[in-house]
């Protein structure tokens, strides 16, 4: 190593970890890290070369990906382009197996991660590889055929990558991705949201400015305004949403939002899908494709700032509007989301910050300063989110969001922020009754606390408040109340850590210089020795109460239960940071405290003895001199004094004061090494006397004692974590400690003080070593080789001892090397790893022959070997757990507004130290020696023994070992599969069980049986199969029942196609050439096939022998099962598996059967024969940007007039299967099949075939077989549940498909036979063979498709007679997949058969409706291209319209939808050929007119008969309006766009019908009235149709009846508020809502009226109306209405009269001051009290008025009860009297 590197790299690095730097042994790592770059830079080039992908790249690669683990992206630019051209080279190799392209593109992701090291100019990649590896991998056309199995991960891996990528395609990536996927935007077709999916991940918006016009300017116009024009929310707007918030986050101040600001803002609120308004009813829709509350966050921060600040007014509007369903109070299943958008929103707002202020400038587009965030920008933002987030802290779902919130906001305004949080903190804690309260508003000041202390300019008051929020946090430390003590731990330690606990009241008369402030806290500071002393007590008097024998009175558990571990390790951690922190006087005073404490009581050592010695632990850390002094000698003179006499020694329960000294000194000794040596000879002797005591509990503590002392001594660890460099201890005049508050550690001087072990302290743990771990070695190797008896116990205690010298000093021994001296005498100083291992496995072999039933000492020599292997100073699971934690207290404590590592020094030494663990758990994949052969076989022999906790144990170890040695599973299996060979007979069923668990692996490690490896598959799959006729196995078990299901689920879950083909073809450029020859490209693609094509067959015919028949049916179930996994697409199946798989289709189990259909189906599209296609050629584009139904695609359409109805017309005909094309605009080549005569070719005789077809086509032709086939498809599989399979379906398909109409004969007796009969799953048959034979004719020439229609017409026609409830779905199904892309001109017999006449009455109404249902299947499946269809069957629709029957009603009504969903009004697009729902509307408004010009109430009077003659008019009406009902509910979530001209002019009919109460007794019209008004009034309105829209319900507001004037208010409330900020752009709209209610206040009904003063109070508390004084004083004049005199008045005579007007107004008046009580619930403005004064006054008006205002004051009441003490303060004494009268009910003093 020590070449001579003079400490230099020779290159500049691109982003090293910073951390590596602080390391003691720094200097050392640029010659190991340059040493292993240039290894594997070589190595990689060479394998490339070689084309060597498996193992040479792969290992290779990985390699890599560590060394970035270890050193960072420590290598030169070129370096780094080259890594990232090579891997994205190989990720794009066609046919390179799945499983290794998604490690090659992690490591590339990780290569790309830090955008800013590469430029565009350093690096350029391709998108269109990208493009095909999605495509072929996301929508692949044979994985649902079970001939690919890809891993489920794949998806994200490689969406990750795309985005990785996506900053270096190059410029004129934007324009050839939009020509590739505009053809597929047709809104009605599952291409929509394939290519809207592939724009946004692919489309580049980093593109610097001069180059935006290649960029987004080619599709923002266009996307943004069909973003704009769709309204239902389907699938893909939601992928629209995501790439405008990434585009509007890239090109901050670079896009003009203004015009859609208003737009974004209703759409995000609409997301939420909040509950408003009386009748709650959601569209279905809203719940599943709602926006990602990520990207909504991303495009609303990107859209703050710039000079129109309209984003933050309407966001203060969207807070405004929602604040009130942050209250406690409310809960529902939008919680979640609106919780999500609070704490990301500060965030993201922070992120932008950072990025405009503190973010070095890289290649990335900066923001322009006019868009930058203002300071006052910064405010508004902060001030508009803090309602919410102040309510939300004491949320049902925990504080935890709204903590995080307030961390990142106080960061940006700590005086808006913190304060408001005090004022909840300080209450709180006075508290004794809402413990909640005191645990959200802790964890929410943990939060703030580093904005808190560090004051600052802004916030100088802050650090003020530390030490009164510490001293009132010590009650909290409860022994009674759990979650309250760990908050209050978390508390105080996230305080300390931040600020040096010195006593620096001196200093204000020392020092002149000091600001109000800092006197202040000089001052203050006085009391933190006075704290640290509370502090204390209440931890002594918690420890007091949870000693052993208070809580459980001798029994059993002896442990700590979960709960105590957890206060335990609370206080623990919090006392070390306070020593931590504190001065040199204040820890003596601690320390003296807590060693009176320890040394006066005697502890029992579990429960309260743990807390008590940690505390001692805590102070000997801190500063080690001072506490051994007192503590070491203490606790051995106790010791010695208690062992003196020889019985001590062998008692078996010893006295609690000799344990408790003992547990107090391990504890103690838990520090800085160097420290100990002192004391050597103490310990030692201490340990020699107390390491062979009897009582166990003694011995383990001792051998604790040995543990920590060693580690102590041999490990390398930082020595202090104090938040400040040096030591406090400077006087106060140079230094004041006050100005360290909250300072983070600076990277560059850490100062951090390591312990590294020094040869005195190597020379002390060997001295122990051989005084203690040789003997006990010798003793047990004389034990093992049978020279000395020893007892169990004995044996036990050794065993023990051993491991905690391994666990102890394990660090300085070397990895074992194998076998070396035989004698022990001898042992060198470092080789104890090796002599351990061999006393343990001699010891092993004997206890295994002589007594295997003492487990426990078993499982002391699984540990030892799983440390052998593994220890190197650390565990990995602690490791874990410690990276875990260190990131949570980061997360907690961290400043994203800065950045750059700001983080305190403890936190960043944690980090170094964390990342010198890193390397020593980061093994170089080891090398797999003989002795770590051995050590697996012992643990194998360990895994199947006898007893099932020593084999658990045994297994996880040997799991976590096969993950560590290379290519070790080889070895291993085979030993594993010995025990599962039938012809063996010494196998117990413990061994079988033992070896199967091997098998399985754990969750997360290697499973055996699944290797990624055609030799390990070829062993394990037949064993596993074969284990089914071994004596050991019995299916009686249930645990191995067990086994072989989760094993084969296991493989089935896991399986990934695994390549064979490795040959690779690369255009490398810049590797250097390899020394050695490089082989010819055919020698390696010879080895490679020669390798795994035999291996892939031989694993079929091993599965398939026919000697496995005598087995259990389970195994024939797996052994299939195993076989269908091997289908593939690049290589066919073998014959005599293909045999094997036909047969099986007639099997007698029925899942055989299940998987030979899908297997068969896949061997189909195996054998298909490719068709030939050709461009199309003699299209006309039309210029421009022009979509839907234009003269260019029209003879893409049905057109009854020029069907093929001819040999000759047939073959002329282009045609175009695929709906999409053409519907937006052409691609670059349309193609379509060649001529007949060009393609493979059809019908062949046996004798053209090849062998697997001839095994199919013998099968298929025998009578026999097909009669068996149809017999076992006819039967039910589970009653009620089943469905049309579209297994069979591909099974068919591809038989017709592949052998044309050579089986038809046969099937049609049986389909003639099948489809009389109206059983279910005779139906289903029949109709999974039509779907087949219809979808596999698409090659068939014209003679044979014509007679094949002759055949089925009239079959579906009996089959559409003989439906039934049960079928009908299927029917449907049946007839959809059939016409599923296929060009409509192909089908038109079906069709025109369909559309004969679906409604003529035969059969009842039952089977109208499901002929209808059937044709809608047909029907939608071609969307656009069948006009004349659509018109038609509108045509035949409109008279029947007036149907009687309910079901029929419904059915047309979802048919209507179909006719109309091509009618979309969306940019570009032409207005359509199909039918329009304006002209439908005004032929439907003629023939309701009866109804809509009379005034008489509208029954159902309906006689529901159908021959009575014609009815009247208004009968008929009442008809045609129940379906127009059920077509308006049905097309409410599935149009693209709604239709408002036309559903207006139906509104005023609705609002008649619809009820007022919620009562499920009414008839159906009204009911589904109701229901339409409900959808209606959520649909999207756009700003030129609100006065449309507002005109009509000032209409109706006018109209007679009342229920139509309540109902206009529910219909304005909801949609109000679900189009709230396109409302609140138009004033003049606000303005007519406004007089709409208040002019509704006034109605003579008094329902109405209080229904209007609802919706004013709930537009009041949505902001979007304000209460102004005009308004206020309008109510109170009303009020002031007088009204006439009481006369005297008989009671009951007069009281039923009208009201009169007076009454009314001043009814109006009152409740017009109610509505603006109510609308503010949890505060109290300013405006407030006088109200409720001049409400008080009407308490005794005549009847409504006293009632409103007594409901009004009770609701008041109830909802400021909570608060009331900060309520009260709004109000003047005299109005407090006033409201204790009203609110108090007289009746208490009656």
């Amino acid at each position: 190593m020590k070449k001579d590197v003079s400490g230099t790299l020779g290159f500049v690095s691109q982003k090293d970890i910073v951390y590596n730097k602080l390391l003691p042994y720094a200097d050392i790592l640029d010659d190991e890290s340059n040493d292993i770059l240039g290894q594997i830079k070589g190595n990689l080039g060479r394998a490339v070369q070689l084309r060597e992908i498996w193992p040479g790249v792969l290992f290779w690669t990985r390699k890599l990906s560590t060394y970035i683990r270890l050193y960072g992206r420590k290598f030169s630019k070129e370096d780094h382009v080259l890594f990232i051209k090579l891997l994205y080279e190989l990720i794009t190799i066609d046919k390179l197996e799945i499983s290794m392209m998604q490690g090659l593109a992690r490591l590339l992701i990780n290569l790309l991660k830090k955008t800013e090291l590469l430029s565009r100019e350093d690096l350029e990649l391709p998108w269109r590889p990208l493009y095909e590896l999605q495509d072929r991998i996301l929508y692949s056309k044979t994985e649902h055929l079970g001939l690919n199995w890809f891993p489920n991960s794949v998806e994200n891996v490689l969406k990750t990558l795309v985005k990785s990528c996506r900053p270096y395609f190059p410029e004129s990536a934007t324009q050839e991705m939009l020509e590739e996927w505009r053809p597929l935007l047709c809104p009605f077709d599952v291409t929509m949201q394939r290519a809207i999916g592939y724009l946004e991940l692919f489309l580049p918006t980093t593109l610097p400015p001069e180059l935006h016009h290649k960029g987004f300017k080619l599709w923002f116009d266009e996307l943004i305004s069909l973003w704009v024009a769709v309204q239902n929310l389907p699938g893909w707007e939601v992928h629209l949403v995501n790439l405008f918030a990434r585009l509007a986050n890239d090109n901050i101040g670079y896009i003009d939002w203004d015009p859609y600001i208003p737009k974004i803002f209703t759409r995000v609120l609409r997301s939420l899908n909040l509950p408003v308004g009386t009748s709650q009813m959601l569209v279905p829709r809203y719940l599943t494709n709602a926006y990602d509350v990520a990207h909504v966050v991303l495009w609303v921060s990107a859209l703050l700032g710039g000079p129109s600040k309209q984003a933050q007014a309407q966001l203060s509007g969207l807070f405004n509007s929602i604040t009130s369903f942050f209250h406690p109070s409310n809960h529902g299943r939008w919680l979640m989301k609106l919780m999500k958008l609070l704490q990301r929103l500060p965030a993201s707002v922070v992120r932008r910050l950072h990025r405009e202020r503190y973010r070095k400038p890289t290649w990335l587009t900066l923001v322009p300063d006019s868009h930058k965030l203002t300071e006052a920008d910064i405010t508004a933002f902060v001030e508009s989110m803090m309602q919410p987030v102040l309510l939300a802290m004491f949320s049902k779902t925990g504080s935890l969001d709204a903590a995080q919130a307030l961390q990142n906001l106080a960061l940006m305004r700590p005086e808006l922020v913190i304060p408001p949080v005090l004022e909840k903190t300080y209450p709180a804690m006075e508290t004794l009754t809402e413990p909640h309260q005191l645990t959200a508003t802790l964890s929410c000041m943990i939060g703030v606390a580093r904005s808190l202390v560090s004051g600052g300019q802004r916030y100088p008051e802050g650090p003020t408040h530390m030490l009164p929020l510490l001293m009132r946090a010590l009650p909290g430390v409860d022994p009674n109340d759990f979650s309250k003590c760990m908050i209050t731990f978390q508390f105080i330690a996230t305080f300390v850590t931040l600020v040096p606990l010195v006593d620096c009241s001196s200093a204000v008369l020392e020092r002149s210089d000091l600001t109000a402030v800092e006197r202040e806290m000089c001052s203050a500071s006085a009391e933190f020795e006075d704290f640290v002393l509370q502090f204390m007590d209440r931890c002594f008097a918690l420890i007091d109460s949870s000693t052993l024998e208070q809580t459980r009175e001798e029994t059993e558990t002896e442990k700590m239960t979960h709960l105590e571990s957890l206060v335990e390790l609370g206080l623990s951690s919090t006392f070390s940071t306070i020593l931590t922190q504190c001065s040199i006087d204040i820890f003596k005073v601690a320390l003296e405290k807590v060693f009176n404490f320890a040394t006066t009581n005697i502890f029992e050592t579990r429960v309260a003895g743990r807390m008590v010695a940690d505390m001692c632990r805590a102070a000997s850390k801190v500063h080690p001199a001072q506490s051994l002094k007192l503590l070491v000698p203490h606790c051995c003179n106790a010791i010695n004094q208690l062992a003196v006499n020889e019985e001590v020694l062998s008692e078996e329960e010893l006295d609690k004061e000799l344990l408790w000294n003992l547990q107090l000194l391990s504890e103690v000794t838990r520090v800085d090494g160097d420290k100990i040596l002192p004391y050597s000879t103490q310990l030692v002797q201490i340990l020699q006397l107390t390491l062979h005591l009897k009582c166990k509990q003694g011995y383990t503590l001792a051998c604790n004692l040995l543990h920590h002392i060693l580690r102590s001594t041999a490990l390398i660890y930082p020595t202090e974590y104090c938040s400040v460099p040096g030591s406090f201890q400077q006087p106060t005049q140079d230094y004041l400690p006050i100005k360290d508050w909250g300072r983070p550690g600076d990277l560059w001087n850490l100062n951090i003080q390591w312990h590294v072990p020094g040869v005195e302290e190597t020379r002390f743990v060997f001295y122990v070593l051989d005084l203690i771990l040789q003997p006990e070695l010798l003793r047990l190797q004389r034990y093992a080789q049978g020279e000395r008896d020893m007892t169990r116990d004995d044996v036990l205690q050794s065993l023990s001892i051993v491991q905690h010298c391994l666990l102890g000093a394990g660090s300085l021994f070397p990895p074992l090397r194998g076998d070396q001296a035989q004698l022990i005498k001898y042992v060198s100083r470092e080789n104890y790893r090796d002599a351990i291992c061999r006393v343990m496995r001699q010891l092993l072999h004997h206890i295994l022959e002589h007594s295997e039933d003492d487990t426990k000492s078993l499982f002391s020599i699984i540990k030892i070997i799983s440390d052998l292997l593994h220890f190197k100073g650390s565990q990995k699971h602690e490791f874990d757990s410690r990276w875990k934690s260190f990131n949570l207290v980061k997360k907690s404590m961290e400043n994203r507004l800065r950045g750059r590592k700001q983080h305190i020094r403890a936190l960043l030494i944690d980090r170094v130290m964390l990342q010198h663990e890193l390397r020593k758990l980061t093994v170089e994949g080891c090398e797999y020696r003989s002795i770590h052969q051995e050590l697996m076989r012992d643990l194998l022999r360990l895994s199947t023994s006898t007893y099932s906790q020593v084999r658990s144990r045994a297994q996880s170890v040997l799991f976590t070992a096969l993950g560590t040695y290379n290519f070790c599973c080889r070895d291993v299996i085979p030993r594993v599969l010995e025990f599962l060979e039938p012809d063996r007979s010494d196998v117990t069923q413990q061994q079988f069980k033992g070896a199967l668990y091997c098998l399985l692996g754990n969750h997360s490690g290697v499973c055996l049986a699944n290797l990624h490896d055609w030799d390990c598959i070829t062993l394990t799959w037949p064993a596993i199969v074969r284990s089914g006729l071994s004596s050991a196995m019995s299916l009686e078990k249930p645990s191995i029942v067990r086994l072989f299901d989760d094993l084969a689920d296991k493989i089935h879950r896991q399986y990934e196609t695994i390549g064979i083909d490795f040959a690779v073809r690369l255009q490398t450029s810049g590797v250097p050439l390899p020394p050695e020859p490089v082989p010819s490209d055919q020698e390696e693609a010879e080895g490679l096939r020669k390798q795994a094509v035999p291996l892939f067959q031989k694993v079929l015919l091993l599965l398939n022998t026919p000697a496995l028949c005598c087995r259990p049916w389970k195994f024939e179930h797996i052994a299939i099962g195993f076989m269908s996994l091997l289908l593939r697409d690049d290589h066919p199946l073998p014959s005599p598996a293909v045999l094997f798989f036909v047969k099986s289709l007639n099997h007698d189990s029925l899942l055989v059967r299940k998987v030979a259909i899908a297997a068969v189906a896949g061997i189909m599209k195996q054998l298909k024969r490719p068709h030939k296609k050709v461009p199309v050629s003699g299209m006309k584009e039309l210029a421009g940007l022009i979509a839907g139904d234009r003269p260019d695609n029209q003879w893409l359409q049905y057109n009854s007039s020029s069907l093929p109805r001819t040999q000759q017309d047939w073959e002329g005909c282009t045609f175009v299967e695929k709906t999409h094309w053409g519907y937006f605009s052409w691609p670059q080549k349309l193609m379509m099949y060649a001529p007949s005569e060009e393609q493979p070719k059809q019908g062949l005789t046996r004798e053209e075939m090849t062998e697997r077809e001839q095994i199919i086509y013998d099968h298929f032709s025998d009578p026999g077989f097909i009669n068996q086939l149809i017999e076992f498809l006819s039967l039910e599989d589970r009653k009620g549940k089943d469905k049309f399979s579209p297994r069979r379906f591909c099974l068919f398909k591809g038989l017709f498909r592949n052998f044309n109409d050579a089986f038809l004969p046969l099937l049609k007796p049986h389909m003639e036979r099948l489809v009389a009969d109206t059983h279910e799953s005779k139906q289903r048959c029949v109709a999974e063979i039509t779907s087949g034979l219809i979808r596999g004719s698409k090659h068939w020439s014209y003679g044979k498709v014509e007679s094949l229609w002759e055949l089925l017409c009239p079959l579906i026609r009996t089959a559409l007679n003989n439906i039934t409830v049960e079928t009908y779905a299927d029917w449907g199904t049946c007839i959809a997949t059939a016409c599923e892309s296929r060009d409509p001109r192909k089908l038109h017999w079906l069709f025109e058969m369909l559309m004969e006449s679906p409604v003529n009455g035969e059969g009842g109404s039952f089977v109208d409706a499901c002929r209808l249902y059937v044709l809608q299947g047909g029907l939608a499946q071609q969307e656009w291209r069948v006009p004349e269809l659509l018109h038609r069957l509108l045509q035949y629709l409109e008279p029947k319209l007036t149907q009687v029957y309910k079901n029929v009603r419904e059915r047309i009504g979802s048919v209507l939808t179909y006719i109309f969903m091509i009618d979309v009004n969306l940019p570009y697009t032409q207005p359509t050929a199909s039918p329009r729902i304006k002209e439908f509307t005004e032929r439907v408004l003629l023939r309701l007119k009866p109804l809509t010009e009379g005034d008489e109430e509208i029954q159902n009077h309906v006689v529901e008969e159908n021959d009575v003659g014609e009815q009247d008019e208004r009968t008929q009406a009442i008809k045609l309006l129940k379906t127009v009902l059920k077509w308006l509910m049905a097309s409410a979530g599935r149009s693209f766009s709604t239709a408002v001209p036309e559903q207006l002019q139906l509104l005023p009919l609705l609002f008649k019908i619809a009820p007022v109460e919620n009562d499920d007794s009414y008839d159906e019209l009204k009911r589904d009235a109701k229901t339409c008004l409900s959808l209606m009034s959520q649909g999207l309105l756009y700003t030129e149709q609100i006065p449309l829209v507002l005109l009509a319900l000032q209409e109706i507001a006018g109209s007679s009846s009342w229920h139509a004037r309540y109902t206009v208010l529910t219909y304005l409330q909801i949609m109000v508020f679900y189009n709230l900020f396109t409302f609140m752009s138009d004033q003049g709209a606000v303005n007519d809502v406004r007089a709409l209610v208040i002019r509704l206040l006034e109605d003579e009904q008094l329902e109405v009226r209080e229904m209007a003063a609802t919706t004013l109070s709930g537009f009041l508390q949505c902001n979007f109306l304000s209460i102004e004084g005009p308004m206020q004083s309008h109510f109170e004049a009303l009020c002031k209405t007088r009204l006439p005199k009481k006369r005297k008045r008989e009671l009951g005579s007069v009281v039923d009269t009208i009201p009169s007007g007076d009454l009314v107004r001043r009814h109006a008046g009152v409740l017009g001051l109610s509505a603006c009580i109510l609308s503010s619930p949890y505060d109290v403005p300013s405006w407030m009290p006088q109200l409720l004064m001049n409400l008080s006054v009407h308490l005794n008006d005549t009847q409504p008025i006293e009632m409103t205002v007594k409901k009004t004051l009770s609701n008041f009441r109830r909802t400021h009860h909570d608060n009331w003490q900060e309520h009260k303060q709004q109000f003047t004494d005299d109005q407090l009297l006033v409201l204790t009268d009203l609110l108090v009910s007289p009746c208490y003093y009656a």
